[in-house]
């Protein structure tokens, strides 16, 4: 495929899937895909990943490792129906405190309602907002988690600054997205299963392939492991590494802020 992903140098902000957007236009169209997704979104990322999406979760948060002690915070972002959110309260044993950030309504509404359902509501809140103006003084949270979400960004430098700036002094950065996949042969099959069934088993499943074209060329933009490893240093992160999962298609980056 000729279509370039961007550099660690930008160009997510004008780029809606394959098409050119203004950069005050990008916001406004992912937020009406995930208004169209919200109640489906545990079907959309197994769709994505073949299912592989819950357990590089729970790889994630095992990296993390919580402390299973009272008073330690997180910040999930772009986790509206609280998947990652959920599985940090549990891991610490129910001492965790998570707070849900989504710039989505609809998605942050399927996230309070299973909260309450897994008894975790003491344990969570949910703040709608946008990541590139997180409504939290400095140093507020021991870790920063954002999974699937970052690529959605307009923004994403901003997002990892105002990242660097909520997080404690010894605070960790977790971002799980979509990558590219570095095994031979895997990424011919990865991007024809990507660009001709997913979007078409949307279609067939929700009534509307277009959020999954829209999602499935995001994917093929986003910066690679190498360029957005930079990206995380250049906003402050220090000991910034990442880790490959099914030969790259999802990668896992972390970094500190020291």
């Amino acid at each position: 495929m000729s279509v370039e992903r961007t550099t660690a140098a930008g160009g997510m902000e004008t780029s809606y899937g394959f098409k050119r957007v203004g950069a005050d236009d990008k916001q406004s169209l992912v937020n009406d895909v995930f208004h169209k997704v919200a109640n489906r979104y545990d079907l959309m990322n197994d769709l994505m990943s073949a299912g592989l999406h819950r357990l590089w979760k729970d790889a994630m948060v095992t990296w993390l490792n919580p402390p299973k002690r009272p008073g330690w915070k997180v910040l999930d972002v772009a986790g509206g129906t609280g998947d990652v959110a959920f599985r940090i309260v549990e891991a610490s044993h129910g001492n965790a405190h998570a707070t849900v950030l989504d710039i989505n309504g609809s998605m942050l509404t399927v996230g309070r309602e299973r909260a309450e359902k897994k008894g975790l509501s003491d344990n969570t809140d949910f703040v709608e907002a946008n990541a590139e103006e997180l409504p939290f003084p400095d140093a507020t949270f021991d870790a920063y988690t954002i999974a699937f979400g970052i690529r959605n960004v307009p923004r994403i430098d901003v997002a990892l600054t105002e990242a660097f700036r909520v997080l404690k002094p010894g605070g960790r950065l977790l971002c799980l997205e979509f990558s590219e996949v570095e095994m031979p042969l895997l990424d011919k099959v990865y991007e024809a299963w990507s660009f001709n069934a997913i979007p078409k088993i949307g279609q067939a499943v929700t009534g509307d392939g277009e959020p999954y074209s829209y999602l499935v060329e995001s994917i093929r933009k986003f910066p690679n492991q190498v360029n957005f490893a930079s990206m995380i240093t250049r906003a402050g992160f220090d000991r910034v590494s990442f880790r490959n999962y099914s030969g790259g298609i999802a990668a896992l980056h972390s970094g500190w802020k020291l």
